[in-house]
């Protein structure tokens, strides 16, 4: 039986992102055993990159054994066990998710929401976090549902103020935005390799400091999930090297390399070229007429939302993207669906020539589905 074709794509969607050669290279290497020494320094390596595209010192920093999803998980259930008090900030479907998972595990769950589309109100945040006497506060970085930053200073102060952890998703910043975890004293954190790192998904970078470390080794429940209680996994990528699970060689292989390639552009040119072709992209759908969804001061620069124009089939638009130009992005799901396009630049996938491509392509596949320039978006 012949295998079925796989096609190669342009992936401007929320992820997965384009993969260099370099990172597929890197995942033909040998496999080696998960514990064989030659793959101990491949992790070693793998966590000293992890720390500087973090910028952080913090000792507990892996790529768990998963996608974004797992990282968090990991995350959630590490700092929250049976009546813990956690604030979450729901400001599209991730966070809602993270408040989900924090229920889940037991915690006294209180959302603080947003407008899809607009960042939380700190005054909100800080009187949630006061009112409940929290011990957790968890937020997202880059919304991907809704292109939404929010800033995480902010929150840093607000949770620090009333003694409460900060938790955050940092899956579609990781690389792709200016991200300071010690700096700004996150606590804890996770992302996901498949975003602005452009490797493939299955696993989520992780990092925890001393505080929430003390706090795990404290609890007075077990976490409730085996496969991801950081106690555990930190003493297979620590120096005591003890068999947890078998690790995703070819992944570790993937992720290095890709921070490699991080590393070697430098985090501050990397923001700044994010930046300038998030900007290319937002100038173009101007001149075409179309809107973004979300605030330009509110917009992050790896995931753009594009109201659909007024009589347009968003997912018409999109499959034409799919089959005449072999161009993948997303539609909306929740509140925005069928009324946003999403479009990920991140990492390989920002650059200059990739926003020309795509700015033709969605004219083209616009006009084809009846739109002119000038109709007003819905």
């Amino acid at each position: 039986m012949n295998p079925a074709p796989v096609p190669e794509r342009l992936l401007l969607g929320p992820g997965p992102s384009p993969v260099p050669q370099r990172v597929l290279q890197a995942m033909a290497s040998p496999v080696l055993g998960h514990l064989d020494p030659a793959f101990l320094a491949v992790m070693d390596e793998t966590m000293t990159l992890l720390r500087q595209a973090f910028l952080t010192v913090n000792n507990l920093t892996i790529p768990v054994s998963g996608t974004g999803s797992g990282g968090m998980e990991a995350a959630v259930m590490n700092l929250v066990e049976p009546g813990t008090r956690i604030v979450v900030v729901t400001a599209g479907y991730f966070g809602e998710r993270i408040a989900e998972m924090a229920r889940r595990a037991g915690a006294e769950v209180v959302t603080v929401p947003a407008p899809w589309g607009h960042p939380a109100d700190l005054k909100a945040v800080e009187d949630a976090v006061r009112g409940t006497g929290a011990r957790v506060l968890a937020a997202v970085h880059v919304e991907t549902s809704t292109g939404v930053l929010q800033p995480l200073p902010p929150l840093v102060e607000i949770a620090h103020r009333h003694g409460a952890f900060l938790l955050v998703d940092a899956v579609t910043s990781l690389g792709g935005v200016e991200l300071r975890v010690d700096d700004w004293g996150v606590d804890l954190l996770y992302s996901a390799t498949q975003k602005c790192l452009n490797a493939p998904p299955g696993l989520a970078p992780l990092t925890a400091n001393d505080r929430v470390r003390e706090a795990i080794a404290g609890r007075t429940t077990r976490v409730l999930s085996w496969y991801f209680d950081l106690s555990l996994l930190s003493t297979y990528w620590g120096a005591e090297r003890v068999y947890h699970h078998t690790a995703p060689i070819s992944s570790v292989y993937a992720l290095r390399e890709a921070l490699r390639i991080v590393h070697e552009e430098g985090l501050e040119a990397r923001w700044a070229r994010h930046r300038a072709t998030a900007a290319m992209l937002w100038d173009g759908l101007e001149e075409m007429g179309l809107t973004p969804f979300v605030a330009q001061e509110h917009r992050a620069p790896t995931l753009t939302t594009i109201t659909v124009p007024e009589g347009v089939d968003d997912g018409a638009v999109r499959r034409r993207l799919l089959q005449d130009y072999s161009i993948e992005i997303a539609g909306g799901f929740g509140p925005l669906k069928g009324r946003v396009f999403r479009v990920g630049l991140m990492g390989a996938g920002s650059t200059s020539r990739i926003v020309l491509t795509f700015l033709g392509a969605l004219r083209e596949s616009l006009r084809a589905e009846g739109w002119r320039p000038g109709r007003r978006a819905a």
